[in-house]
């Protein structure tokens, strides 16, 4: 662990509390009645994984929903159903970010996610202090600004080319194994969170931090 200088955190099951049951709830409220089957844990199908890969644009993404559902729904119904998926932000997520950034770790999020979720999380509704999810990281990976979606091996060779790393310098937090799996193909050194447990605590011991 003396290699690693940085470090790249997954967004939803790590910095957030991630709810996929909520999310469908919140779909089907605005007519989505067969959410369950299009909506992942990890990635998504169809033209809602069309809108994380940068496919197509959050206004695409809203009329294709409004065709499928049959009635046109807003781009605030689409925020909040999109938003569903958050069941809360941790606060001492926040704090073992501000501290891993003392001890000097550069610090990154690498995700699959969408502009409808990134337009909460980077704004200053995020933390509930006035800051945005930026405020907290050094570099922004999004998926539907990248064009790329992990597990692609594409999407680590290009964050490690951005950070000017080898991959043995790089730790990579993330909940879905297949993510884990892809990242540790490449020599990346990686820490399987658990969705809505602490990994604070295992990433200090692991990095040897008192």
């Amino acid at each position: 662990m003396d290699k690693i200088k940085r470090i790249a955190f997954d967004f939803g099951g790590v910095i957030i509390r991630q709810n996929q049951q909520q999310a469908v709830e919140r779909f089907k409220q605005i007519g989505l009645l067969d959410a369950e089957e299009r909506l992942g844990a990890y990635t998504q199908q169809g033209f809602f994984g069309e809108l994380e890969e940068g496919k197509i644009t959050a206004e695409d993404f809203r009329w294709q929903l409004s065709l499928l559902i049959g009635r046109a729904v807003t781009i605030e119904d689409c925020s909040y159903a999109w938003r569903g998926y958050c069941d809360g932000l941790p606060q001492r997520n926040l704090e073992a970010l501000q501290r891993l950034r003392r001890e000097g770790y550069g610090l990154s999020i690498l995700s699959n996610t969408n502009p409808f979720m990134m337009g909460w999380a980077l704004s200053q509704d995020f933390d509930g202090n006035g800051h945005s999810l930026a405020d907290y990281v050094d570099a922004l990976y999004l998926s539907y600004q990248m064009k790329v979606m992990k597990p692609s091996a594409e999407i680590f060779r290009r964050v490690l080319e951005a950070e000017g790393v080898r991959p043995e310098e790089l730790l990579f937090v993330d909940d879905s194994p297949h993510n884990i799996s892809a990242a540790q193909e490449l020599g990346i050194v990686t820490f399987q969170a658990v969705n809505g447990e602490d990994w604070t605590t295992k990433l200090f011991q692991l990095l040897r931090l008192p």
